[in-house]
């Protein structure tokens, strides 16, 4: 389990920032709307070794401790990278949206990918949005993120939540009664990268954009290489 200082936000109303509590984390994977593209993107996986999931989508579990609203993380080597997606999280009795970062080592991905989902701490954002003042424009949403290499930010990622499952439809597959559990935090996918992995990058940056609302959730980390002595 994890405790994190979080800003919650409803509509116009202040924000109300509380500890809480996440018990349980999850990374949802291969949620892409369009199946075929899911598929295609599968079997070009298969032929770098990357074994095919077991469901699509699928539900990784990964330790709530690796959850952090840290502005630094530290990693293994110059092989993992983030990836920026929309989190779902059930807590005090209601869903709220926010961002995070999927980072993952790519090279332990390559050998196990729920090893990997353990390997490397996974950012959120401080605040979260209330889904039921959103929903019905949910699909409006934009997410986006940034690699910072040798000093120079370049757009890493950038698409419409469109891309993934709806969280309903995500939230249904993944639990029988159509609820999130109470103290869970799941991630929900992520978008095509622009260009190569970023596994040198010194920093990482992403948003959840609202365009009608004209705000956005936002998170940006350092990463720390540690020396991988074998």
């Amino acid at each position: 389990m994890q405790k994190l200082l979080l800003e919650f936000r409803e509509n116009a109303q202040a924000p109300v920032t509380r500890e809480t509590l996440v018990t349980n984390a999850v990374i949802a994977g291969w949620t892409g709307r369009d199946a075929d593209a899911v598929e295609k993107h599968i079997a070009e996986l298969e032929k770098l070794g990357v074994k095919r999931p077991a469901t699509t989508p699928i539900f990784y579990r990964v330790s709530a401790a690796r959850l952090t609203t840290a502005d630094k993380i530290e990693v293994l080597g110059e092989q993992s990278s983030g990836e920026a997606e929309f989190v779902l999280l059930q807590s005090g009795g209601r869903l709220w949206i926010g961002a995070g970062s999927d980072h993952t080592d790519r090279t332990v991905e390559a050998y196990n990918v729920s090893v990997s989902k353990q390997i490397c701490e996974k950012p959120v954002t401080k605040s979260f949005w209330d889904f039921d003042n959103l929903s019905d424009r949910w699909d409006s949403l934009i997410l986006r993120s940034f690699a910072i290499e040798n000093g120079a930010k370049r757009l890493y990622q950038e698409g419409a939540v469109t891309a993934m499952l709806a969280p309903d439809d995500l939230i249904a597959r993944f639990s029988a009664d159509g609820a999130l559990p109470e103290g869970t935090l799941m991630f929900c996918g992520t978008l095509p990268v622009k260009g190569e992995f970023a596994t040198k990058a010194e920093r990482f940056e992403f948003e959840l954009d609202d365009p009608i609302n004209k705000r956005s959730l936002r998170h940006g980390y350092d990463i720390v290489t540690l020396a991988n002595m074998g």
